[in-house]
């Protein structure tokens, strides 16, 4: 790991754990990418810059030389004959809206120095490269972090006002990535509630491949990833360069091609309904973009953001801790609970493994329905007799931890909260707001909001006994609008709402260390990595049928680890899908992330039960490799009737591999070929009573015996023999 600038030909080389990143300072003082890929030497790239057409690209300001008209930027300009998507764009005071950003100097620093406000990688050695613009000192710093243990380089920028007159930006992006002219697909992640993270591929041909997210939120339609793929890759082969941005608000993320066919990779904060004004002296840091490199398919790449994820973003204190298993009574009760049902669930499963008990919503206020109470942090004592205190020891004499449920950035309009401030509900004085799941959402850009939302809920928790807190988020936001704003600075709610989000997590969250929070947003609807610096794990849909979690769970670990996924067996038929699998289905593919159950305990048969304990015992074998194993994707779900995850430990000592068969078909053989293992090592596999080398594993393969049903599962286990 290594930042190195080369004074005499003022190139900067940049050294990941087997990568190198390397740009310039050209001679008209703009920063100029070189490349980024392979680890190189640290030699002159000089012969890299490109050669434009004069007739489609303007001279670069004070360039003479017609030819050399064209250059690939670290950051884009608008105006400068560079017609790419610029990178920020800036109202001066004489009302043009151009900025020449030259460079001006630089630090390298030992330590990499947190984002005010926002979540943030750890990390080390870091580049800030200060550029400015000369006329009107609308400045720039460019940050670059590099990591020995993770091919990542990690970008952002800070923008500054230097200058002695206000400035509005329209555009604050985090990052311009060039691409070499290679044939690329574009991968992102779509879907909708139930349906999160589904692979979907697009041609860069020339323009623009542009995701977003106008919610206020990342989003279940569009998370925050892109991928640059290079055509026919693989999950073994095949070259990648993917980002996934570390925001949870309204966000954008494009890639490029240009008529030469070189193409680009740039986004951030969507300047869509966007300014923010920067007075003299002021910054606006734009949150950052992880930036992964792989020549070896898509598996290299997902590996690569899950172990700087693990390393360098989830709060150590949890990153490697025991998950808890859980039961939630949601989809057992919904709201028709009380404190004896809740007692009877968890009664139902004492022994059974199940350590820890999760009150879904309808504790609180008058909460019958979800048409009331949200804000009224305080217990439903009509439900609830006496408040959770009986329901917590009981939970506890049954030997589990207890867990609580709320939804803090909401308020419903049948709520004393709402009765006393009608004010706090985002809105438009005057307009009707608009409502989803007939509730509203409180201003986080204002301090008394979050002030009242920190003090009722650590209220909440400091007079309980609670070790789990699931943090819901069920709508979007509309009728963007904040009564602390002025008119003409309107435009900066989203970002200002991102920034409340954050500071109540901090309160909350890092208020209470001891306390295990898991996210939730509708199922999977905000799950990115600023959420995964506050939440260990995050409820990965609202659609727990193992079938279509195939999907869910494979498409969600193309960036973010397996140990971040909440993963639950539920009743069937299944709620959302009304499809009912086995309960051996059911319970491998919900081991593939901290798992759990949803479901009405007091329902269980005996042989259930006994399922449910087997099933306990035999995640809790392996549930270390959840937390800390290379993921090995073989069997794409996306593309036929089979899914495959292989979970190796880093040292290749152990390995489980689940396999799933969608449809039963007639006189179909179907060997699965386990991939991550150590060629030379011996593995024995209890399911075949065999000892093999794991080089006769992937490539002889291995048949499952799955039942002669649709919806099947099978897991093998393999264990070194010394």
């Amino acid at each position: 790991m290594a930042i190195y600038f080369n004074e005499e030909n003022r190139h900067f080389y940049l050294e990941s754990k087997d990568v190198s990143y390397v740009f310039r300072i050209n001679r008209i003082g703009f920063a100029e990418h070189l490349y980024f890929g392979n680890r190189i030497g640290r030699e002159n790239m000089e012969y890299m810059q490109s050669i434009g057409a004069g007739s489609t690209y303007a001279q670069m300001p004070g360039e003479r030389n017609q030819c050399y008209s064209f250059y690939n930027p670290e950051i884009c300009f608008y105006g400068t004959g560079d017609y790419r998507e610029p990178t920020v764009m800036v109202k001066n005071p004489q009302g043009d809206r151009l900025c020449r950003l030259h460079y001006i100097g630089h630090d390298i620093i030992d330590t990499k120095p947190r984002v005010k406000g926002m979540p943030s990688l750890s990390g080390g050695q870091t580049l800030i490269l200060h550029l400015e613009d000369e006329l009107t000192r609308f400045g720039a710093d460019l940050y670059y972090t590099v990591y020995e243990d993770a091919p990542v380089i990690v970008r952002r920028i800070v923008y500054k006002n230097n200058s002695q007159n206000d400035l509005i930006l329209d555009r604050a992006y985090s990052f311009a990535l060039s691409l070499p002219n290679k044939d690329y697909d574009i991968l992102t992640l779509c879907g909708s509630w139930a349906n999160e993270r589904q692979m979907q591929y697009t041609k860069l041909n020339r323009g623009v491949v542009s995701i977003d997210s106008k919610r206020c939120t990342s989003s279940a339609v569009l998370n925050p990833f892109i991928a640059a793929v290079s055509h026919g890759t693989t999950e073994e082969q095949g070259e990648v360069i993917g980002v996934n941005l570390v925001y949870s608000s309204s966000y954008i993320l494009k890639a490029e091609r240009n008529p030469d066919g070189k193409g680009m990779l740039c986004g951030g904060i969507n300047d869509f309904d966007f300014e923010w004004h920067l007075a003299p002296g002021e910054e606006l840091e734009a949150p950052e973009a992880v930036i992964a490199y792989s020549d070896k398919g898509l598996g290299e790449m997902s590996r690569a953001f899950h172990d700087v994820y693990r390393d360098h973003l989830i709060n150590p204190r949890y990153v490697n801790a025991k998950r808890p298993i859980v039961i939630n009574n949601w989809e057992g009760t919904a709201f028709n609970f009380d404190s004896q049902k809740i007692i009877d669930m968890a009664k139902a499963v004492k022994g059974l493994g199940i350590d820890t008990f999760v009150l879904d919503d309808g504790w609180f206020g008058r909460r019958d329905d979800d048409t009331s109470s949200l804000g009224d942090w305080f217990v439903y004592e009509d439900k609830l007799p006496g408040g959770l205190k009986p329901v917590i020891d009981a939970v506890h004499e049954n030997g589990m931890r207890f867990g609580l449920w709320f939804e803090p950035e909401m308020i419903s309009e049948d709520s004393e909260l709402y009765r006393a401030h009608p004010d706090y509900a985002i809105g438009v004085p005057g307009r009707v707001r608009c409502t989803s799941r007939r509730q509203y959402m409180l201003d986080l850009t204002r301090k008394e909001v979050r002030d009242y939302i920190v003090d009722s809920v650590n209220k909440v928790l400091e007079e309980n006994e609670i070790d789990y807190v699931k943090w819901d988020y069920n709508r979007n936001v509309t009728d963007n609008y904040s009564l602390e704003l002025a008119p003409e600075r309107q435009k900066e709610f989203a970002h200002r709402y991102a920034l409340g989000l954050y500071d109540i997590c901090e309160r909350i969250v890092n208020g209470n260390p001891d306390i295990f929070f898991e996210g939730c947003a509708g199922g999977g609807a905000r799950f990115d990595p600023a959420m995964l610096y506050y939440f260990p794990q995050i409820w990965t849909s609202d659609n727990t049928d193992a079938e279509d979690r195939t999907r869910i769970q494979y498409g969600t670990s193309i960036c973010y680890p397996l140990s971040t996924m909440s993963c639950h067996v539920s009743a069937i038929p299944n709620h959302q899908s009304r499809r009912s699998c086995s309960m051996r289905t059911r319970g491998d593919i919900a081991h593939l992330g901290a798992t759990g159950y949803e479901l009405d305990t007091t329902l269980l048969t005996d042989e259930e039960k006994e399922a449910i304990k087997e099933q306990i015992i035999a995640y809790k074998e392996f549930s270390h490799l959840i937390l800390s194993s290379d993921l090995y994707r073989t069997e794409n779900p996306f593309e036929g009737n089979f899914f495959g995850f292989n979970i190796v430990a880093k040292d290749k000592s152990e390995a489980v591999f689940t396999c799933y068969r969608r449809h039963k078909v007639e006189e179909q053989v179907k060997f699965v070929y386990p991939r991550g293992l150590d060629p030379e090592k011996k593995y024995y596999i209890p399911e075949r009573d065999v000892t093999l080398s794991g080089a006769t594993i992937m490539n002889a393969g291995l048949q499952p015996w799955y039942p002669h049903t649709d919806f099947a599962s099978y897991v093998f286990h393999f264990k070194e023999v010394k």
